[in-house]
């Protein structure tokens, strides 16, 4: 049941929605395609990627979505990750895309350059509320100055730290530093521990420790145009300074293959972990009862006062360009994103609430408040988003993560690394 002062909140969003459509509906929609009439009755398909939990979610807020608007009915579909990319592709080269989709990042640019996904400017401050999003948020669904999805959720780089594992190693808490202050830590708890776990893992099998370090250097992992903003030699560079922590101070990779498909730090063998913020609900549940709280901190510093972090979608919500109800469409992702019915029902199932309404509405567990409270406190490094991921970003991510297991099993050297990257990149940049 929702609260009087929700649902008081939500009445103002749903009028102020309600009264923007009804004043298109005798002038066409805002790009000059069909009249949109309040009344007429409308059926939109919407896909998501997740589970049975996430589907009844979804179930709850179409059903409080309806309350409002009973004229358009909500035919929701899900998948897993992997399938529900297979199916949009098949739909794709087919031609019939669901009208609104949960959508992942690193495809957001290949969809919008095929002109498969529909321009949402129009709607913005219209039909899609752009006031609860800040200005680096809206910045996160834009591509070559359009833009195409809204961010429902948040999420940073960061540290997560078990300290359970620092308590019995007797090592306080990361206080921040530079790359060389972390390693010399991972190796502190790693000779603390007395060979029962580690400080950390080779964070430099990781592309996005490679981005920050770019970052305070002003530049990106690629510009908007594909151009990579690193050589060889400063790759070279980068693979380099893990030489001194793959020499007992991080967890082994072979360890690490035995752990799988559990990570060091879900299996309690790390003391620390450098990835997304959102990934603290399932570090816990792996971890189990005997470790109860995670530490969450920044990532070091390669260069004092840089911007170097910045908020990525957890998902985004997209509309397809073949959509026969635009209008209808972008209302049901406002109120997915922006109503606090959706703060108040799908809590951080999709990560951190991006709008400030949603977020307003949202009953945050411990980890949820830790996760804001983290990204309140790096407000100073945090800067705009980078340019959406090339096409093929993900092949090049999974490469990248490939070359880190082996220099950290020490079956190839960081010269044969460099040059198998340079070269799997140019193909995926000039396919």
């Amino acid at each position: 049941m929702f609260s009087k002062k929700r649902l008081a909140a939500a009445a103002a969003v749903a009028t102020s929605a309600a009264l923007v459509l009804a004043g298109c509906a005798g002038g066409g929609s805002p790009e000059g395609g069909a009249t949109y009439d309040p009344d007429e009755k409308v059926t939109l398909d919407l896909a998501f990627w997740g589970n049975d939990v996430r589907a009844d979610l979804y179930n709850q807020a179409i059903e409080a979505f309806n309350e409002e608007y009973p004229n358009i009915t909500v035919n929701a579909t899900f998948l897993g990750f992997p399938e529900f990319w297979e199916k949009r592709q098949t739909e794709a080269a087919g031609g019939g895309l669901p009208d609104v989709m949960q959508f992942d990042y690193s495809y957001l640019r290949q969809y919008s350059e095929n002109g498969l996904l529909l321009d949402l400017e129009p709607y913005l401050g219209s039909v899609i509320e752009t006031d609860p999003l800040p200005e680096n948020i809206l910045g996160i669904g834009v591509v070559d100055d359009t833009t195409y999805g809204i961010a429902t959720s948040t999420n940073a780089w960061g540290m997560f730290t078990n300290p359970a594992l620092l308590e019995t190693a007797g090592v306080e808490q990361f206080a921040g530093g530079d790359w060389d202050d972390y390693d010399e830590w991972i190796g502190e708890v790693t000779d603390a521990s007395g060979g029962a776990f580690w400080g950390g893992s080779d964070w430099t099998g990781r592309i996005q420790n490679f981005e920050i370090q770019l970052r305070s250097e002003g530049k990106n992992l690629f510009d908007e145009d594909g151009t990579p903003g690193f050589d060889e030699d400063r790759l070279k560079e980068f693979w380099e300074s893990g030489d001194d922590i793959r020499d007992g101070a991080v967890v082994p990779q072979q360890t690490v293959e035995e752990l799988n498909p559990l990570s060091a730090f879900d299996a309690a063998k790390n003391a620390s972990e450098l990835t997304w913020d959102n990934f603290g609900a399932g570090y816990l549940a792996n971890l189990g009862e005997n470790y109860t709280e995670l530490g969450l901190v920044a990532p070091p510093v390669t260069k004092d006062g840089a911007k170097d972090l910045y908020l990525k979608p957890s998902m985004l919500h997209t509309i397809s360009a073949k959509t026969e109800h635009p209008e209808a469409a972008a209302t049901l992702v406002n109120f997915l994103v922006n109503s606090p019915e959706s703060g108040e029902i799908f809590g951080t199932n999709r990560g951190l609430p991006a709008s400030e309404t949603a977020l307003e509405a949202a009953d945050l567990d411990p980890m949820s408040q830790l996760v804001k409270d983290y990204e309140e406190s790096i407000s100073d490094r945090l800067g705009d988003a980078p340019p959406v991921p090339i096409v093929g970003y993900g092949t090049l991510e999974e490469k990248f993560r490939t070359l880190g297991t082996e220099l950290n099993f020490g079956t190839t050297t960081v010269d044969e690394a460099v040059e198998q990257f340079f070269s799997e990149m140019d193909v995926v940049l000039n396919q």
